[in-house]
């Protein structure tokens, strides 16, 4: 198993450090699941670890719906529009998305902050 590979692993199975989990990692998290599984099984397998991992941290209340799903949309319609990539090409051809305040080019700030939000996945605002 590669490296990537067993680091998803790691990450699915909720054994991930949190302490060692910058965004970055998120982002390789997501595109590596996103290589491996249909977009609905990404998220719903993201989902859980993610939560897992936030839970044994002691902070499962941070966990949120709305940017996780968003984030992973992104990086799916990016990685089908840019091809086949690992993800340090990827990385370097989406700076953007190192940027963890991107999607307030769709989200108002207080959209973003509000509970619903949290708990469940909005649409982006109209009209932005």
């Amino acid at each position: 198993m590669t490296e990537a590979g067993t680091d998803l692993a790691r990450f699915i199975r909720g054994e991930a450090d949190p302490a060692a989990f910058p965004h970055r990692e998120h982002l390789r998290m997501g595109f590596e699941l996103l290589r491996r599984v249909s977009f609905d099984e990404a998220v719903h397998r993201y989902c859980v670890a993610l939560r897992a991992m936030l839970s044994r941290a002691g902070n499962p209340a941070s966990f949120h719906q709305t940017i996780t799903i968003a984030f992973l949309s992104v990086i799916a319609q990016r990685m089908q529009d840019g091809g086949e990539q690992e993800f340090p090409a990827f990385a370097a051809a989406n700076p953007d998305l190192i940027d963890k305040s991107m999607l307030t080019r769709w989200y108002r700030p207080e959209r973003l902050a509000s509970e619903l939000a949290r708990r469940s996945f909005v649409l982006p605002d109209p009209a932005f």
